[in-house]
C-alpha cells in the first residue's frame, strides 16, 4: 500500500488530499471564515436551550447564532439552562447544526474552548509519518480530487463493473452492475470479484465525497454468499468502529450505516441551488492566480480579469499573494469565469 499526502495552503482556504494506491481517498477543506464552533473536534461550553424528549436530545446554545444538537445517551437528563462542555462529532449539513457529544458540566458563558484539528493535523492522523507535498502539485491534487468527488460512478474495464453512487435525503444508493464488454465473464466467480471491487470503490468514493448515513448497495446477482460479502464490506468500510453492518437481504441488497463526520463536499462548494457559492468562486480565482504565480516566477506581474462581485470578494485574499498578483474587475466577464493577463 502506498500513501501520498498533499497540503495546499492558499489564502482563504486550506485543502488536504490523501491518495492511497494512486486513488484519491480524502479531500479536506477548511476556510478561514468557517464557524470555529462547527468544526469537527471543536470543544465548547454551551447552554441547554431546548430539550426534546421525542428526539431524545437537546439543542445547545454555543454562542451567537450557533446551536448544536446533543443526542442523549443512556441516563442523560439535562434541564434547560444547564451549562455543559461538548465536542463536535459531526459538522453541519442540510441546514442542520453540528452534532455534539457530552463531555461533562460546563462553566461560564457559551464559548469555544479549543478548535478542531487543522487540515495538517488531520492529514498527520490519516497518514502518519508521510511527508506532505505542497506547492503546485498540492494545488493540482486538490483540483483533481474535487473533480473525481463529483463523479456519480465509475467503469472498470478489467471486470466489467459499472458502479453508480447517488445520495438522496433518505440514503446513499449504490448500484453495482456488469457491463457487457469483450472478455467480461458473467459467471459466479466474476460476479464475486466485481462485487468485491465494487464495495471497495464505493467506499472510497463515499469517503471522498464526505457522505454518511444509511447506505443500500445493490449487489450483482442474487443468492449471495453472505459471509463473503460481509468480509469484503467490512474490509472496505470498516475503518470506522461506528459503522453498522446489516445482512444481505433476499433481493441481493446489503445495507449499512455510516456515521456522519464532515459537511458533505458538495455543500461546502455549492449553495442550495447546487451552483458554485459566490465565496467559492472567489476562492477559485485566488487559487488559480496562486497557481499561475508558482508556475512561472519570471513574470513580473500576473492578473486575472473577473466579474466585479467576485473581484470584491477575492481582492483581500489576492493582496496576500504579494505584489506580483492583481485583479481587474470587468463587468463583461461572466460570473465564475476569469481571464489571465500578464505584465
Amino acid at each position: 500500500m502506498s500513501l501520498e499526502v498533499f497540503l495546499d495552503d492558499t489564502p482563504g482556504e486550506v485543502r488536504g488530499v490523501v491518495v492511497r494506491d494512486g486513488r484519491f481517498e480524502h479531500l479536506l477543506i477548511q476556510r478561514e471564515d468557517d464557524v470555529a464552533e462547527h468544526r469537527l473536534g471543536a470543544r465548547c461550553v454551551g447552554r441547554i436551550a431546548e430539550v426534546h424528549p421525542g428526539l431524545k436530545g437537546a439543542f445547545v446554545d454555543l454562542g451567537p447564532t450557533v446551536h448544536g444538537f446533543l443526542p442523549f445517551r443512556g441516563q442523560d437528563r439535562l434541564a434547560v439552562g444547564r451549562k455543559v462542555e461538548v465536542e463536535v462529532t459531526a459538522e453541519p449539513r442540510e441546514g442542520k447544526g453540528p452534532t455534539l457529544r457530552l463531555i461533562g458540566a460546563g462553566e461560564g458563558g457559551p464559548r469555544l474552548l479549543a478548535p478542531g484539528p487543522t487540515v495538517a493535523e488531520t492529514l498527520a492522523r490519516l497518514a502518519p509519518g508521510v511527508e506532505r507535498v505542497t506547492g503546485l502539485k498540492a494545488i493540482q491534487a486538490g483540483w483533481d480530487a474535487e473533480e473525481e468527488a463529483g463523479w456519480p460512478g465509475e467503469l472498470f474495464p478489467d471486470t466489467g463493473l459499472d458502479l453508480r453512487v447517488e445520495r438522496t435525503r433518505a440514503l446513499i444508493a449504490v448500484d453495482l452492475d456488469l457491463a457487457p464488454a469483450p472478455g467480461v465473464s458473467f459467471g459466479a466467480a466474476a460476479r464475486t470479484r466485481a462485487n468485491r471491487q465494487g464495495l471497495h470503490a464505493a467506499a472510497r468514493l463515499i469517503r471522498l465525497k464526505g457522505w454518511g448515513g444509511l447506505v443500500a448497495i445493490d449487489l450483482i446477482g442474487t443468492g449471495q454468499d453472505g459471509d463473503v460479502v460481509m468480509a469484503a464490506a467490512k474490509q472496505a468500510f470498516g475503518g470506522d468502529p461506528e459503522v453498522v453492518f446489516g445482512p444481505v437481504n433476499r433481493f441481493g441488497v446489503l445495507q449499512l450505516a455510516l456515521p456522519w463526520r464532515r459537511t458533505p463536499l458538495e455543500e461546502i462548494l455549492n449553495g442550495p441551488d447546487r451552483r458554485r457559492r459566490p465565496g467559492q468562486r472567489a476562492q477559485d480565482i485566488v487559487r488559480s492566480l496562486r497557481h499561475s504565480l508558482l508556475s512561472d516566477t519570471t513574470i513580473a506581474r500576473i492578473g486575472l480579469r473577473c466579474a466585479p462581485d467576485e473581484a470584491a470578494l477575492a481582492g483581500p485574499l489576492v493582496a496576500r499573494l504579494g505584489p506580483r498578483a492583481h485583479l481587474i474587475a470587468d463587468p463583461a466577464v461572466a460570473p465564475g469565469a476569469f481571464i489571465r493577463e500578464e505584465g
